[in-house]
């Protein structure tokens, strides 16, 4: 039982990261000079509202 929480920890954490790093990288290729160009030449995508709206049972 006491390795099982750290692992824990440890998952929670890189979760935790790759969201962090996921907003961040997706905020800083839309707010650059080519994002922006490509935003006007192809039209603004829909933002997901989370992850869950990847689930194919979510039909829209």
């Amino acid at each position: 039982m006491e390795a099982i929480i750290p692992i824990v920890y440890y998952i929670v954490g890189l979760f935790v990261l790759y969201i962090v790093i996921k907003t961040a990288v997706r905020k800083g290729i839309n707010s650059s000079i080519i994002g922006q160009f490509l935003e006007k030449k192809y039209g603004i995508k829909e933002d997901k509202k989370s992850f869950l709206d990847d689930d194919l049972d979510n039909d829209k």
